[in-house]
């Protein structure tokens, strides 16, 4: 129970009462969970989705249960996305790539990143059919949220703080356990849930690499990035002809 109300608390904006401070490692076993909650969080957004579309035109409707998909998480990988879009194609130094990321001020590629990756996913989900729509969501927030774990397994640009705490609670045990909900969706919806997960593996992988060559590591934006990828990467394998 403590390790899924500290993935509650770090994954959504849901009140959370933890009783005790999370102690060394704590972060890394709560991952097992993270796919559960991102499962949860999509099927909120596919349910909205489908209500809202019996009042407004689907567009607005996907508009819609897009804000509600980023209410539920504060938003907190779109803004990784940004800061990545904004500072890993700098033509610097890693250490200045990562001063930019770190600069609270949005650029103008971060804010492109970040309309992009926005207006994508509302014509994504916009023309999902039921069937697609009730699997394709969930899948994409859970495969999303289990590539942390393999992400908090890679070289940090940044040593020690949050990420070496995440890293140090990581095991395969809990690699196995996040990856039950995403192997049963993916079965579950078919060749486009196995082409839409593979496509947010490979997407991750790449991810991985150019942060490695640009940063010299992983940080907590590129995490968001790579979330917001994944995503993006399933719900357009279901849009998929």
């Amino acid at each position: 129970m403590k390790s899924l109300l500290l993935a509650i608390s770090f994954l959504t904006t849901m009140p959370v009462n933890l009783k005790e401070a999370p102690g060394p490692g704590d972060l890394g076993r709560s991952g097992a969970w993270f796919p559960w909650l991102g499962l949860v969080i999509g099927a909120l957004a596919a349910l909205a989705f489908y209500g809202l579309s019996l009042a407004f035109q689907p567009l607005l409707a996907a508009a819609l249960a897009a804000a509600l998909w980023v209410a539920l998480t504060g938003g907190l990988h779109l803004d990784g996305l940004a800061d990545c879009c904004d500072g890993l194609f700098h033509p610097s130094n890693p250490q200045r790539r990562l001063e930019i990321m770190k600069d609270p001020r949005l650029g103008s590629f971060g804010g492109l990143g970040l309309v992009l990756a926005v207006v994508l996913k509302i014509i994504a989900i916009a023309n999902l059919s039921e069937p697609a729509l009730l699997l394709g969501l969930p899948l994409a927030a859970a495969a999303g949220r289990w590539l942390l774990l393999p992400a908090g397994m890679q070289p940090q640009a940044r040593p020690g703080g949050m990420g070496a705490d995440f890293a140090a609670g990581l095991s395969p045990r809990v690699l196995l356990l996040g990856a039950l909900p995403v192997l049963v969706l993916a079965g579950l919806a078919g060749w486009r849930g196995l082409a839409g997960l593979t496509a947010a593996c490979i997407a991750a992988l790449a991810i991985f690499r150019l942060a490695r060559s640009r940063l010299g590591g992983l940080t907590g934006d590129v995490f968001g990035l790579t979330v917001e990828a994944a995503e993006i990467a399933v719900l357009l394998a279901f849009n998929l002809r």
